[in-house]
């Protein structure tokens, strides 16, 4: 049985990387940190981290295949997701391959480990009267097809029938995070 709760930060922004490592330090939490895929793979071959955060657009790739990657390791693993746009079909993917919670950035430490403790749905939260825009479900189809093609540009733009420039502006307008 472990004494010290052990997390996992998945994370390819250092600063942010620093400031989670120190907060959840505070509160006990043995903290290992990984940039990439690979140095996450190389921290669980010689730890068994009870919890991870990982960052769902990660310079290397996709933060869903550390995901998946975690929740193989251990399905006991209780895994936040974070990212700088929240969609819902990043979300739907993200709790089907292993996460227990899926939050918007910026998170902190108190909100991280609020998702952690939680184990059931709120039944309280009302479904939104508001329809949708045209700009929103774009977007989520865009990010839809980006998760599906691992944040590949060109394919992605391909699947969307759209010029490779159109959809890099569309990009930077709102960025992947």
């Amino acid at each position: 049985m472990q004494d010290k709760r052990s997390l996992l930060i998945i994370e390819d922004d250092e600063p942010l990387t620093v400031a989670l490592r120190r907060s959840f330090e505070r509160r006990a939490y043995d903290v290992q940190t990984a940039s990439s895929l690979d140095e996450a793979k190389e921290i669980l071959s010689a730890h068994a981290p009870n919890f991870a955060v990982v960052d769902l657009k990660l310079a290397s790739g996709s933060g869903l295949t550390c995901v998946k990657l975690l929740h193989e390791h251990d399905p006991a693993i209780r895994t936040v997701v974070l990212t700088g746009f929240a969609s819902i079909a990043t979300a739907v993917e993200a709790i089907k391959l292993g996460a227990c919670h899926y939050l918007p950035k910026p998170a902190n430490a108190e909100e991280i480990e609020a998702a952690f403790a939680r184990t059931d749905g709120d039944t309280s939260v009302s479904p939104t009267s508001t329809p949708t825009t045209i700009k929103t479900l774009e977007w989520e189809r865009i990010h839809e097809t980006l998760v599906a093609t691992d944040f590949n540009i060109s394919e992605t733009a391909r699947r969307l029938g759209m010029h490779r420039r159109t959809l890099a502006r569309k990009l930077e307008k709102r960025p992947v995070r």
